[in-house]
């Protein structure tokens, strides 16, 4: 799932790991993410948009959804 996780984090200084400890995961977790490996969980991805105080889907892009 496309993602601006990894422009988020670098906006604010962050390391992959400081990242990871922020969301309770690890640094892997994290790589996986930004590299598109893994989706996140629904409880995952709140917490990402509730620390990066941004929507959900302002972070993550829905592959399956089409603009009209």
């Amino acid at each position: 799932m496309k993602n601006t996780l990894r422009v988020l984090r670098a906006e604010r200084g962050w390391s992959q790991a400081d990242l990871g400890e922020r969301l309770g995961v690890s640094r892997q977790a994290v790589n996986a993410l930004e590299t598109e490996k893994h989706d996140p969980s629904l409880d995952l991805a709140f917490r990402i948009a509730v620390l990066f105080e941004r929507p959900i889907e302002a972070i993550f892009e829905n592959p399956h959804h089409k603009s009209v």
